[in-house]
């Protein structure tokens, strides 16, 4: 009798950790899911955004590509005069030589932006009123005559609002990256959390303790290393339980 007493105790002791065991692996599977969605969700959010900023940036770069090549366009006129000035001043053609620095005082006074015409050392603060004169004075310094395209500050310059822009998407798209990995993580945790419901349900169908203490300790050890796994996972960026019952 007390035997047959004692197998009892030991078999409620048992039906109870399963019971408590199903309870909390039910519990841990279903939070394991619902975090898990969240990553996905991040993921396919930093993804669409990435995909946005990085058109974004990529618009600013062809804007920038066109806004050099008008400058390229410039300088060449730019060019040209300065030329036809020396060519004039070295044949004595005073009239000519007025004409074309005329002609360069209104080109650069017009169509020259603030980048551009500090690299090549134009000012708009005139000292003289004679604006062959401006020009003529502006030429003798050596920033005038050189390609301000041989300086690689000022051709970046063109696509820093691009690389800014590309840089930031390529850091969400980083960001997805590890949402998708991190919900492909808690993934497998509710995997092995299904397998520990499977084992604990199958548990009781067992007529010898032993098959049983083997199944239930099977159960435990893989929900252990499931949910110590699932500890190790960082939570979806921004992730606070408060926040879903604020109104």
């Amino acid at each position: 009798m007390t035997e047959i007493k004692k197998n009892k105790d030991t078999a409620q002791i048992l039906e109870i950790i399963v019971v408590i065991m199903l309870g909390i692996t039910a519990l841990f599977t279903a939070w394991a899911s619902w975090v898990g969605s969240l990553h996905g969700g991040n993921q396919a959010t930093n993804y669409t955004r990435s995909n946005n900023i990085a058109a974004e940036g990529n618009s600013e770069y062809n804007a920038g590509v066109q806004n050099m090549m008008q400058d390229m366009m410039l300088w060449n006129e730019v060019s040209d005069l300065q030329i036809d000035i020396i060519f004039a001043q070295d044949n004595g053609q005073t009239e000519a030589m007025e004409q074309a620095a005329n002609k360069l005082f209104f080109k650069l006074n017009d169509n020259l932006t603030e980048e551009m015409a500090s690299v090549i050392g134009w000012s708009w603060d005139y000292v003289s009123e004679d604006p062959s004169e401006i020009v003529l004075t502006w030429m003798q310094n050596e920033q005038a005559v050189v390609s301000p395209f041989t300086n690689q500050e000022f051709v970046d310059s063109y696509f820093v609002n691009a690389k800014t822009l590309l840089a930031e998407s390529d850091a969400v798209l980083a960001q997805g990256v590890k949402d998708n990995t991190s919900g492909d993580a808690y993934g497998l945790v509710t995997v092995i959390y299904g397998v520990v419901l499977f084992l604990l349900g199958i548990a009781g169908t067992f007529k010898s303790d032993k098959n049983k203490y083997v199944i239930i300790g099977i159960s435990i050890v893989s929900f252990l290393i499931a949910t110590i796994y699932m500890f190790t996972i960082p939570m979806p960026t921004g992730f606070s339980i408060i926040g879903f019952f604020k109104p």
